[in-house]
């Protein structure tokens, strides 16, 4: 299928790893023209370098930026440019007891969580206003809408974005610009991964056998698995198309069944 993604420009926040370096896969492996982001420069140089192995001609540069940083924030948002795409991927996640999230830790996630689509949308929408076509695609989660005890923090930033992605929504009537949430489940992203490991080294366990068991205590998830991040890639890559016109202002949801209520 042709996904009319050709020519198009994006920036994907958040993209050195995991889910957005597995958007940006995909969308450089559409024709588009990617530009990938992440805290670390030598890392996002080999991200960079790991897109143009694995998509020979792919056209594919990176910005460096920390979301917790104003003035890192403000250099990336006059050298971005118009994108034609812009996934606002970028996210902070750990398991804390609420009682001990700090105001700092709180301000931190809100930060980079929600303040940094608010940031990336804010100079990337009128752009695409102005021109009538568009797409913004936020990355969110599940625990969104089903907030989780052990990470309070996490979930109410997903819950924002939510919100945020709603809202903008409404600004793009008559247009061909479109406004969108992926609400992911539990994937295994590099991050997770990396969890899963020290975890079980921690507890002597096989790292795949502790996956198993983390995906077995699940009650809700009807997939029985973690999902790839090129599953939630997939879904990005639709939303991202011409293809996917009619679909605006929608939470959709690629969680494998962890949400068992309907939204």
């Amino acid at each position: 299928m042709d996904l009319q993604l050709s020519g198009k420009t994006a920036f994907v926040s958040g993209s050195t790893q995991g889910i957005g370096f597995a958007i940006a896969e995909a969308l450089v492996g559409e024709g588009v023209s990617v530009v990938i982001n992440g805290r670390d420069e030598g890392r996002l140089r080999a991200a960079v370098d790991r897109l143009k192995a694995a998509v020979p001609g792919a056209v594919v540069s990176g910005v460096p930026a920390d979301f917790e940083d104003p003035e890192q924030v403000r250099h990336l948002l006059d050298s971005m440019g118009e994108v034609d795409i812009l996934v606002n991927n970028v996210g902070l996640f750990e398991v804390t007891p609420f009682a001990q999230i700090s105001d700092d830790d709180w301000q931190r996630y809100v930060d980079v969580n929600v303040m940094s689509g608010v940031r990336l949308s804010r100079h990337a929408l009128p752009h695409m206003l102005a021109k009538g076509w568009g797409r913004l695609i936020f990355i969110g989660s599940e625990s969104g809408v089903n907030i989780p005890a052990d990470m309070v923090h996490y979930g109410l930033t997903k819950a924002a974005m939510l919100a945020l992605s709603n809202g903008l929504a409404k600004l793009t009537r008559g247009t061909e610009v479109t406004v969108n949430t992926i609400l992911g489940g539990p994937t295994y992203s590099d991050g997770v991964a990396r969890a899963v490991s020290q975890i079980a080294q921690a507890q002597a366990l096989p790292a795949e056998e502790l996956k198993a068991a983390i995906i077995a205590g699940n009650q809700t998830s009807l997939l029985q698995r973690f999902i790839e991040p090129a599953e939630i890639a997939n879904l990005a890559l639709y939303l991202a198309s011409p293809l996917s016109s009619a679909t605006n202002g929608a939470a959709l949801r690629a969680d494998g069944g962890v949400l068992t209520a309907t939204i």
